[in-house]
Order: structure tokens, then sequence, then C-alpha cells
């Protein structure tokens, strides 16, 4: 057994996926198979059973899909003919993104690379695989660095940075036309942050896909910053920060004299405190079809919980939420917000409806 070794250090016979290696490993390792098989069904079986709740309650759940993949992943050893990958099943080129707003020498994933030339060949029956196996789980999926499938930054193998790069495209109009093709709805939020040029625009455009727009991108002082609010787009999903960004107060203690100034004059405010409940007032009063919040910021939380900080390994997604915290005052403000803003569902909005009418002119205001 490899216990907890990847892949690319099994023995050869393994690695390479000979039949009669695989077929003696099945009944050496037959009873730790079935122990996974089974842990998976209860996954499988309580994830399912969430999810038939949700739908009762009219409640959609976003799921997320990485561009890439780990090498060390089921896809990659099964699969090696997907990838750029030398004879030794090396990658030749690894993932990651140049130089941005998160890291001065880029990112650097290190995950394979697609061999395209093969996805297209092959009427990209991985990617529609793929894609149909997480609708299984999830109503909508979100596309994680959307800008990959327009181009995708290849970093040689070997490099410890990813400042040197190319952009290299793939046939993205002809894969979304085949997702499209298996899933007309084509329920994708196009994630279109970092570097976003005219042909990733023209991707998510062209598909009609929702991108993001994040608040604490902002405040840099201009006006005419297109993260701004009075510029948002209705097929949007705006956000006060995302899962890779601080909390919107831990953003403003973090942030440059300059930036909170621009803050509280943009969103009309003058005590620190109240930072978090202004900026979601500022994006559940846009345009955009959708607002999203982490419940960090309805309940004004510091950089202590922030959930992830980009090309860092270490300390990641530990945050947990207390049960306690989700009381009756915190319901009846997100009611309250998406009341004002008129972002209730049209089953909500009947039932204040009656309600008011109900009470009308006795100046007591719905919970």
């Amino acid at each position: 057994t490899q216990e907890l070794h990847p892949w690319v250090d099994w023995p050869e016979q393994l690695k390479t996926r000979d039949f009669s290696a695989l077929e003696d490993a099945k009944t050496v390792l037959a009873d730790k198979i079935l122990k996974h098989k089974f842990n998976q069904f209860l996954f499988f079986r309580q994830w399912l059973r969430l999810k038939a709740f949700a739908v009762e309650k009219k409640v959609e759940i976003i799921g997320d899909m990485p561009f890439v993949i780990s090498l060390d992943s089921s896809d990659v050893w099964a699969r090696p003919d997907l990838f750029l990958l030398d004879e030794n099943l090396n990658p030749t080129f690894v993932a990651g993104v140049p130089p941005d707003y998160f890291s001065a020498t880029g990112q650097l994933w290190g995950n394979p690379l697609y061999d395209w030339e093969y996805h297209l060949s092959s009427k990209f029956e991985w990617w529609v695989s793929r894609l149909g196996a997480t609708l299984e789980l999830v109503d909508m999926v979100r596309l994680d660095h959307f800008r990959g499938f327009a181009a995708a930054w290849h970093v040689p193998y070997g490099n410890t940075t990813a400042i040197e790069g190319e952009w290299i495209s793939g046939p993205a109009v002809e894969l979304f036309t085949e997702l499209k093709r298996n899933f007309p709805q084509l329920p994708i939020i196009a994630e279109d942050l970092g570097v976003i040029t005219e042909d990733v625009e023209a991707l998510r455009d062209g598909f009609e896909l929702p991108g993001m727009k994040i608040l604490q991108f902002g405040f840099s002082g201009d006006p005419e910053d297109d993260f701004l609010p009075h510029h948002y787009p209705v097929h949007c999903f705006a956000y006060t920060g995302s899962h890779d960004n601080n909390t919107a107060r831990g953003w403003y203690d973090d942030s440059l004299e300059s930036e909170r100034q621009f803050c509280r004059e943009y969103l009309h405010f003058d005590d620190s405190n109240d930072v978090a409940d202004a900026m979601i007032r500022a994006v559940w009063q846009s345009v955009a079809r959708y607002a999203v919040a982490p419940i960090q910021d309805f309940l004004g939380l510091g950089a202590e919980t922030r959930v992830n900080l980009p090309g860092t390994t270490a300390g990641n997604w530990k945050w947990r939420m207390k049960p306690d915290v989700l009381t009756s005052t915190l319901n009846t403000k997100i009611r309250r917000m998406n009341l004002l803003y008129s972002r209730l569902s049209a089953e909500e909005k009947t039932r204040y409806t009656q309600w008011l009418n109900a009470h009308r002119g006795d100046g007591v205001m719905p919970h």
C-alpha cells in the first residue's frame, strides 16, 4: 500500500496503470477500497438529503469548480492524456497567474495544464462529465479563474515563481458551445477577476454568463472604477468581498488612509464600526441581480475571521461560525435589508404586502 504517497511516487506499474498491477492491488486492498466507497456513499447520501432540504426551502446552492486540478489527483492519474505531461508523466507547464493585486510574484499554483487539442478532438467529453457531476450536487457553478478558458498563464515546470510565463489560448468558444448543448440553461458564474482582457469579456458576454464585482476593489479613488456600484451591470454577482478577500472590517483596518477616506466619502459613514453595514447596503442597493456578502460582514467581524489569503497555504479555511450567532436579530437585519432594496422573493413580497395592508396606519414595521 502507498498510504499517503502521491501517485507520481508510486511503483512504475501502478503509476502507469498496468492492468495486472491494478488487478493485484484491487485484491490486496479490497477492504480499504470498500471502506472508501462506503465513506463516499455516506457523504453523498448526507449531501443529497441536505440538497433536498434546500430545495424544499427554495434555497439554491452555488458550487465552485476550479479551472485546474491537482497533479496528485485521480483525474491526472487515470487520464494523463488530458494534460500537458512529458514521457515521465511530469508536467511540461504548470498553471498560475502573473503578478497582480494579490501577489508581487504572481501565484504559482503548480497544477498541470490541459492538452486542448485532445479535448477538442473528444468533443470535451471530460468537461461535460465534470460539469454534469458537479450539477448533481449544486444548482449553479462558479467557474474559478474563468479567464483561463480564454487563455491560461503557462509557467515552465520547475520555475519557483509565476513571473515568467506565457498566455496560451484554448478552444474556449467550442468548449462552451458544447457545454451549452448539454446544459441549455448554462448555470455558470464567470469568476472574471484578475487580468481580464477583451477575449475574456467576449467569451463571458457571448454566452451571457454573469460575472463578478467585488466592492473592496473599488476604492482606489477613481470614480470611474468598474468595481464601484454605480457602474455595476444588471447581469452580475456583486460581493462586498469573496472568500479570497479580507472581511469588510478587516479590509478597512488594513487599507491605506486614502482608500479609507474615499470609502467613507463614497459610502457616507464616519465610524469605522459601520463599514461592513455600509458596504452591504451599497451592494444591496446596486442594480446587480445577485447580491452577496459573507456572514462575517453581517456580523461585523475583522481580519481574524478571514477565510483565505491567495498565494499562501497555511492557516486558510480554518474559520468556523458558531451556531449561536444566527439570532433572530440577525435574521431581522438581513430580511429588512432585502425588503428595503427589493431583494425579497415574489412569495415574500406577497406576504409582506398582505401584512402591510393588514397593519396600515398602526405605525408598526414588520420583522
